[in-house]
């Protein structure tokens, strides 16, 4: 089974965090902050089929990629493709973890990279830049490598979450696809359901327990993936409604019954014993380990990255699996098969970038169903294009599950993009850490989470985007 189109029903932006250690207004721009110097862009060469931005023959393509959960060999394909496509040009690709210091000076500089993958738990956030990012509609307008217009080989609905105001600046590349990933072989061998419910996952936990494991486990650095659950449990359990009054930061968003629900069920879970200590203290990827090599717990909240991430530390036949998040009862607003699912890791190509047509070509590239295939086979994750993943998944039954859980959702999948937009994730990696080691009840996660939320609400200098 293939996956044959994707329709997200909601905005989304990134998956990493704006950065917060930028002191820079939203309503301002880097490059505004201090006069920069800029070596000029290159002279421009002539447009053609074979070169719609007319790249000049013998230039050079800055790019910056994020090193993170895929790496950065996928973005090297791609080079290697512009290479080899357009005969004398040389592609530059740059690994980076922090992109927001690695590249802020470079924008104030008025200096940017061509072509930039502007993703991780530190990248710059969209709102600061926005205005000075190249609109790429022209590069989903143009042939693919295979002679295809690149629009009529994508998922539906890719674009909407790099598009503000009507200005499309960000390509979105990877189909991420949010779920609570398991052992489908363990799970086999103990006879265990995957839980539907928090009631089901505190009755897991005991099994767990009884059998020498708990049932979750963290890392500092990504306990806010079980925000990003929790969020998603809500949603589904109490509808649009939800969505909307997180998005827009409304007063007591955090009190809803809907997101009460989840926070008590998960404050069962601690409260039992059933989540592995120490994770506010050990390294996410270390954590991860712990699930995926020892299988010192069950269940672990994540995006579709996890199986490329993990790969090198995941036990033999482990049968990494994705299943939709919980809800908190059976009588949900949104079906337990409903999908947290949006397209991330935003490219995006400066204005002032010294080679802007050959930061479109990379992309160009990296949307060519080669390149697309090379993604997917070698991340195990799929990208906005389609019919590149093979019913077998390549051997992943993560890939094959991603596949089975977008097709269960249908219509039912949705998104949300505050947390991102306004940098929030910082500040409340505190509150969740602190959350999920027991130190701290439902009242104080509320309370410290609607602080984090009502500051930004309050602080005029913020731009903010109101959510329909």
């Amino acid at each position: 089974m293939a996956i044959s189109e994707w329709r997200p029903q909601r905005r989304d932006f990134l998956r990493g965090v704006v950065v917060t250690g930028l002191a820079i207004p939203l309503g301002m721009s880097l490059a505004s902050c201090a006069p920069g110097t800029s070596t000029g862009p290159v002279a421009g060469g002539d447009k053609t089929a074979k070169n719609p931005f007319g790249l000049p023959a013998t230039s050079t393509v800055d790019a910056v990629i994020f090193n993170g959960g895929y790496g950065i060999d996928y973005a090297e394909f791609a080079g290697k493709a512009v290479e080899k496509e357009q005969s004398g040009t040389t592609v530059k690709v740059s690994a980076q973890t922090d992109i927001a210091q690695t590249l802020q000076p470079r924008f104030v500089a008025g200096n940017p990279p061509d072509v930039i993958d502007n993703s991780g738990a530190k990248l710059i956030g969209i709102n600061t830049i926005r205005e000075q990012l190249e609109d790429l509609t022209d590069v989903i307008e143009a042939n693919n490598y295979e002679g295809i217009p690149i629009k009529d080989t994508l998922y539906a609905g890719v674009i909407e979450p790099g598009t503000f105001d009507g200005k499309f600046v960000q390509l979105n590349y990877v189909l991420t696809v949010y779920a609570l990933w398991y052992s489908a072989s363990l799970f086999a061998e103990k006879g265990w359901d995957v839980p539907k419910t928090y009631a089901e996952m505190l009755d897991l936990g005991a099994k767990a327990k009884a059998d020498g494991k708990y049932l979750m486990g963290w890392g500092k650095e990504a306990a806010t993936y079980y925000q990003t659950m929790a969020i998603a449990s809500a949603i589904k359990e109490g509808g649009d409604d939800v969505r909307l009054a997180l998005e827009n930061l409304k007063p007591d968003c955090w009190s809803m019954d809907a997101v009460q629900g989840v926070f008590n069920g998960l404050k069962d879970i601690i409260d039992a014993g059933y989540i592995q200590p120490g994770g506010a203290g050990t390294q996410f990827t270390a954590a991860q380990a712990q699930w995926s090599s020892s299988e010192a717990f069950l269940l672990y909240p994540s995006g579709g990255w996890i199986e490329n991430e993990m790969k090198k530390d995941t036990k033999e036949d482990f049968q990494m699996t994705g299943a939709p998040e919980p809800t908190v009862s059976s009588g949900s607003a949104m079906p337990w098969e409903a999908l947290h699912s949006t397209a991330g890791e935003g490219y995006i190509v400066p204005s002032k970038a010294k080679n802007v047509a050959g930061g479109k070509e990379f992309l160009r590239a990296m949307l060519s169903k080669e390149a697309a295939v090379n993604f997917a086979k070698t991340k195990f994750a799929s990208t906005i294009v389609k019919d590149t993943v093979p019913a077998d998944g390549f051997g992943s039954t993560a890939l094959v599950s991603q596949v089975k859980l977008l097709e269960g959702a249908g219509a039912d999948t949705f998104s949300w993009s505050f947390i991102d937009l306004y940098g929030m994730n910082v500040d409340q990696l505190v509150v969740w850490n602190t959350f999920l080691q027991g130190g701290s009840s439902v009242a104080e996660l509320t309370s410290g989470l609607q602080a984090i939320t009502d500051k930004v609400a309050n602080d005029s200098s913020i731009q903010k985007v109101t959510v329909s």
